[in-house]
C-alpha cells in the first residue's frame, strides 16, 4: 500500500495534515462547540416525516436551486431579505469554499485576523489563494483603525471577519465591519465576509452585519445551523448577500449539491425555529457561569459572545488537557500557549467540567 508521500499530490499539500478535532467517545464532550442539547422530540418527528416523504422521490435529482429552503432562511433572518439573497451549502465551510472558488484563486490574497477560525487558511490553500493572518490587539480585540491599517497594508481581495471570533469568542462591532468594507473598497474593490456562525449566542440586542447589507454589494454574511440549531450532524450552512454574489456562487457550486434529504430536514428545523433555539438562553447562562467560576479559580477567561470560552492562565495546556480527558472531559487545546477552550454544555456537563478542572488544578 502506498503512503501519501508516494502520490503525485500538489507540492503545496505535501507534508500537510487534514483538519480535524479529536472525535473521542467520552462522557462529556465539550471540544467542538456543538450544541450539546438534544433536538426536541416534536421537531425530530417532523423531520422524520419530511425526510420520509423526500425519500419517495430519491430517484430524481433534488431541487438544484433549493428555493423553498432559501425562502425559509430569508424568513428566519428577516431584515427584508429575499430568497434571491440567500445561499446554502453542506455546512458553512462549503459556503466559504464557494466564496473562495468565486473570489479567490491564483494571484489573489485573503486577509484574516488571527488567532481565528483555522479553516480559513486551509480553504484558501485549497483554492490556491494566498492567506495572511494579521495580528489582533490586546486580549484578541479589533478596532476599526487597526482593521483599516491592515487592509490598506496587505491589499486583500477577500477580508475574513469572524464575529464572534473562533477560538476567542470576541465580539466584533459593526464599525469594524464598515471599516473593513470601506478600506477594501479603496484598496482592491474586494469583498468582506463576516462569519457569524455563533451569532445567536450573542447578548440580547447585539447587532448583526446583516443590517449593513443594503447598499454594500460586496458584503457577505455567513451563518450555520450547526451551533444554535443543534444541527451539526445535518451539515447546513447559509449566507446572506447581494443577489449578484449569489449568482457568482452558483457559477462554482457542483450541481445538485444539497440533497433532497438535507433540504427537507433543514426546512423542518427552520419551521420550528423558536423550539430549536429554546436552549440558547441556557447555553448563554452556562457560558457566563463558566467565566465567573474560572475567574474564581484564578484563571483568565476572555470575553465571549459565542457558546464557548477561551481561558488563559493554564500552567501546561497539554498536561491539563490530558488530565481532564482522563476524567472523561474533552475540551480543546487550540495551540495558544497556556490556554484551553471549552464549550458551554448542559448544566450537568458544565458542572462536571468545572469540578474536574478544580481537581486538576488543585483548587
Amino acid at each position: 500500500m502506498a503512503n501519501l508521500d508516494d502520490l503525485p499530490i500538489r507540492d503545496d499539500l505535501k507534508g500537510r495534515k487534514p483538519y480535524g478535532a479529536p472525535q473521542l467517545h467520552v462522557p462529556v464532550s465539550l471540544n467542538v462547540n456543538e450544541n450539546t442539547h438534544k433536538i426536541p422530540r416534536e421537531v425530530v418527528e417532523d423531520i422524520f416525516a419530511r425526510v420520509a416523504q423526500a425519500t419517495l422521490g430519491l430517484n430524481r435529482y433534488p431541487d438544484r436551486e433549493f428555493e423553498a429552503l432559501r425562502i425559509s432562511f430569508a424568513k428566519y433572518l428577516g431584515h427584508g431579505l429575499t430568497f434571491e439573497q440567500i445561499w446554502a451549502a453542506n455546512g458553512s465551510n462549503e459556503v466559504l469554499q464557494h466564496i473562495f472558488q468565486a473570489f479567490g484563486g491564483p494571484g489573489r490574497l485573503a486577509l484574516g485576523f488571527g488567532p481565528t477560525y483555522s479553516m480559513y487558511p486551509l480553504i484558501a490553500r485549497g483554492m490556491d489563494t494566498k492567506y495572511v493572518d494579521a495580528p489582533r490587539l490586546e486580549r484578541y480585540e479589533l478596532t476599526p483603525e487597526h482593521i483599516r491599517e491592515q487592509v490598506l497594508k496587505h491589499k486583500p481581495n477577500i477580508v475574513m471577519l469572524c464575529s464572534p471570533n473562533n477560538p476567542t469568542g470576541t465580539p466584533l462591532s459593526l464599525d469594524c465591519v464598515i471599516a473593513a468594507y470601506e478600506a477594501v473598497t479603496e484598496a482592491t474593490g474586494g469583498i468582506v465576509v463576516v462569519d457569524e456562525a455563533y451569532a445567536e449566542f450573542a447578548a440580547d440586542g447585539a447587532e448583526s452585519a446583516i443590517e449593513l447589507l443594503p447598499g454594500r454589494e460586496r458584503l457577505l454574511v455567513s451563518r450555520t445551523m450547526s451551533k444554535a440549531f443543534a444541527f451539526a450532524g445535518a451539515r447546513v450552512g447559509y449566507l446572506a448577500a447581494d443577489e449578484a454574489v449569489v449568482d457568482a456562487l452558483r457559477l462554482v457550486r457542483l450541481p445538485y449539491h444539497l440533497s433532497a434529504l438535507t433540504q427537507a430536514a433543514a426546512e423542518a428545523a427552520l419551521d420550528h425555529a423558536p423550539t430549536m433555539l429554546a436552549t440558547v438562553d441556557d447555553i448563554r447562562f452556562q457560558r457566563d457561569r463558566i467565566i465567573v467560576e474560572l475567574k474564581a479559580m484564578g484563571l483568565e477567561p476572555y470575553r465571549s459572545d459565542a457558546n464557548f470560552v477561551l481561558f488563559a492562565g493554564v500552567p501546561d495546556s497539554a498536561a491539563t488537557f490530558e488530565a481532564l480527558l482522563e476524567r472523561g472531559i474533552l475540551v480543546r487545546n487550540v495551540g495558544i500557549p497556556h490556554t484551553l477552550r471549552v464549550t458551554a454544555g448542559t448544566e450537568q456537563e458544565t458542572s462536571e467540567f468545572l469540578s474536574s478542572l478544580r481537581e486538576v488544578l488543585g483548587n
